[in-house]
C-alpha cells in the first residue's frame, strides 16, 4: 500500500469542508493550491479565499498561482513531490498539472455525473426541480467534468430546500465520499466507470444576471424552484415598479399559494403583514427579500417602513 502525499486544490467554503475532513483523517497534505488574492466589496479590500484562510490557520504549505502553466509554479508543484492531487471547486487544470502525480488527479463534483457538469450543479439541480442529486469523484481529463468516475453518492433534495442548505449537506456527503475514494486509491484496487454522453444530459450553466431573473409568467413551481435554487447566493431578482419608481429587488425566500384570482400576472398585493405576487395559478408570497442599498429582510419587517400603491407590480 503506497502512502499518499496529497496536494489539495480548491477555493470556496465547500472545498474547506472537504480539506478539513482529509486533514482530520490524518492524510498527508503536502501542499494547498488556491486562487490568487483579489479585491472585493465596496472598499476593494484584498480578500483571501476560504481555502487560503484554512491553510494559513493550519500551517499548510500554500501556493497561489495566477498562471497554472508558469514554469516557476510548475517547479514548485513538482518539488512538493505529491503522488495524488485532489480538486474541489477550483478551476480547469492544464494537462501538465493534472498528469503530474503518479496516482493521478481526481475531482469531487457536486452532482451525479454525467448530469450537471459545469459551474453551478447545486443551484441547477434545485432550479430544474430534481428530487435527487449527489456527489461524484472522477479522474480529471482534458475536458470539464468528463473524466472516468471513481465513486458517487446520492442524496434526496427536500421539497423546500434552498441551495445553501443543500450545499451544506453535499459538503458533508462529499467529505465522506472523498475519504472513501482515498481508501480505494490507497488499496491499489481502483475501478472506474467511463461517462456516457447522450442528448438528455443536463448542464450546470454558469449563473448570470439573465438566468437569475424571475419570469413571473412561468408556473408557480418553476418560480419557487428558481428562488430556492439561487438562495442565498447569488439570489433571484426582478424589477419592482410602483408609480414612478423602479427598483431591482432580490428575493431569497418565498411560498407558493395555490388560489384562483382575477389579478394581472405580476401584480403586487400587500397588507400590513404580507406581500404576494399574482401568478397564473395563484400567488407567490414573498417571505424574505432585499431592496437596493438595504440588508436582507423578512417581508413583515420591510412592511414596517415601506408601503405599496394599488399599481405596484413586478416583472
Amino acid at each position: 500500500m503506497e502512502k499518499l502525499k496529497i496536494i489539495f486544490m480548491g477555493t470556496p467554503e465547500f472545498a474547506v469542508g472537504i480539506l478539513d475532513t482529509i486533514i482530520k483523517n490524518n492524510y498527508d497534505v503536502v501542499g494547498v493550491i488556491t486562487a490568487a488574492d483579489k479585491p472585493a466589496g465596496r472598499g476593494q479590500k484584498i480578500k483571501y479565499s476560504a481555502v487560503k484562510e484554512y491553510a494559513l490557520a493550519n500551517n499548510l504549505t500554500l501556493l497561489q498561482p495566477t498562471n497554472l502553466k508558469d514554469e516557476s509554479f510548475l517547479a514548485e508543484l513538482k518539488a512538493l513531490n505529491a503522488n495524488l492531487q485532489i480538486v474541489v471547486a477550483f478551476r480547469m487544470l492544464p494537462k501538465v498539472v493534472w498528469e503530474m502525480p503518479s496516482l493521478g488527479t481526481f475531482n469531487l463534483h457536486a452532482s451525479l455525473l454525467p448530469n450537471y457538469r459545469g459551474a453551478a450543479p447545486i443551484n441547477w439541480a434545485i432550479i430544474n426541480g430534481e428530487t435527487k442529486t449527489g456527489v461524484t469523484t472522477f479522474f480529471i481529463d482534458d475536458k470539464i467534468d468528463t473524466g472516468a468516475m471513481i465513486l458517487n453518492s446520492e442524496i434526496n433534495i427536500e421539497p423546500e430546500e434552498t441551495a445553501g442548505q443543500l450545499h451544506d449537506r453535499l459538503m458533508k456527503l462529499g467529505s465522506t465520499t472523498v475519504i472513501d475514494t482515498l481508501k480505494v486509491i490507497e488499496s491499489g484496487n481502483v475501478t472506474t466507470t467511463i461517462q456516457e454522453d447522450n442528448d438528455d444530459i443536463k448542464t450546470a450553466y454558469k449563473l448570470n444576471k439573465e438566468n437569475c431573473k424571475i419570469d413571473w409568467t412561468k408556473s408557480g413551481a418553476e418560480i419557487n424552484n428558481l428562488i430556492r435554487g439561487l438562495s442565498p447566493y447569488p439570489a433571484s431578482w426582478c424589477f419592482l415598479k410602483d408609480q414612478n419608481e423602479e427598483l431591482n429587488i432580490k428575493i431569497y425566500e418565498a411560498k407558493l399559494v395555490s388560489e384562483s384570482h382575477s389579478y394581472e400576472i405580476g401584480k403586487l398585493i400587500s397588507t400590513k403583514k404580507e406581500i404576494k405576487i399574482a401568478i397564473k395559478e395563484g400567488f407567490i408570497q414573498l417571505l424574505s427579500l432585499q431592496f437596493p442599498g438595504k440588508k436582507r429582510m423578512l417581508a413583515s419587517e420591510l412592511l414596517n417602513g415601506v408601503s405599496f400603491s394599488e399599481v405596484a407590480k413586478v416583472y
